[in-house]
C-alpha cells in the first residue's frame, strides 16, 4: 500500500514517514503543496494524508482539485485546526476523515487502516440498483438515467448504504457510525451537508426523487415520494 504525506513540519512529517513505514506502507513525503497536489495528481496512491496549512498552496485547495479532477483516492486531513467550521469544510470538500493534532499515533494508524480497508473489502461484479440509479461497486461508478455521476469517496460510501438499505430509514447516528466511523454529534451538521451534496447530484436533475429526510427520524433512499 502506497500513502502520500503532505506536511510541512519536519518533525511530524518524518514521525508519521517513521511509523507508517514500519507498519508496512510504502511513503512518500513533501512539505509543501505544490509538491503535494503534483504527486497526488500523477501517482497512484492508496491514500492521501494531508495538513490543511502548507505552503504554496493549502490542503483545501488541493483536495477541491483532485476531487474537481475526478481523482478519487482517500484523503485524511491531518491538521491542528480544531473548529467545527473546519471539520465540516474538510468533510464537504470530499475529504474521507478529519484528525487535529496533537494526535496519538495509534488512533491514525487506525484510521489510516479502516480507510483502505473499505476500498479493499468492495465485492467484485456486483451491482445495486433502485429505479434507474445504479452503483457499481467492484469498479466504483454510479450512473443514473446511463448518465456517468462523479462522486467523491465519502459520497459513494453513503450511497453504498443507502441502497443497501433502500426502503428503510437510516438515523444519523448510525450513517455517522458507519460512514464516518465517529459517534454522532448534534452540534455538527456533516451529515445533512454530505446528504445535500449527494442529493444534488443523483436527484436534482432526475425524476423520481430517491433521497428522501424523514423528519426527526434520519433519511431513507426509495422511489415512492
Amino acid at each position: 500500500m502506497k500513502l502520500l504525506i503532505v506536511e510541512d513540519e519536519v518533525k511530524t512529517g518524518e514521525y508519521l514517514r517513521q511509523g507508517l513505514s514500519e507498519a508496512g506502507f510504502v511513503v512518500d513525503l513533501v512539505n509543501n503543496g505544490l509538491d503535494g497536489y503534483h504527486h497526488a495528481m500523477t501517482e497512484p496512491y492508496d491514500l492521501v494524508i494531508l495538513d490543511v496549512m502548507l505552503p504554496d498552496l493549502d490542503g483545501w485547495h488541493i483536495l477541491k482539485s483532485l476531487r474537481d479532477a475526478d481523482k478519487t483516492m482517500p484523503v485524511l486531513f491531518l491538521t491542528a485546526r480544531d473548529s467545527i467550521e473546519d471539520k465540516v469544510k474538510g468533510l464537504e470538500l470530499g475529504a474521507d476523515d478529519y484528525l487535529v493534532k496533537p494526535f496519538a499515533f495509534s488512533e491514525l494508524l487506525a484510521r489510516v487502516r479502516t480507510i483502505i480497508r473499505r476500498g479493499s473489502q468492495i465485492p467484485k461484479d456486483n451491482i445495486l440498483s433502485i429505479a434507474d440509479l445504479e452503483l457499481d461497486l467492484a469498479r466504483h461508478r454510479v450512473s443514473r438515467a446511463q448518465q456517468r455521476i462523479n462522486l467523491t469517496t465519502k459520497e459513494f460510501l453513503l450511497l453504498e448504504l443507502l441502497i443497501s438499505h433502500k426502503g428503510e430509514v437510516l438515523p444519523r447516528s448510525l450513517i455517522a457510525s458507519q460512514v464516518w466511523d465517529m459517534n454522532f454529534d448534534s452540534d455538527t451538521n456533516v451529515i445533512d451537508v454530505a446528504i445535500r451534496r449527494l442529493r444534488s447530484k443523483i436527484d436534482d436533475n432526475f425524476s423520481p426523487k430517491l433521497i428522501h429526510t424523514v423528519r426527526g427520524m434520519g433519511y431513507m433512499l426509495d422511489v415512492s415520494e
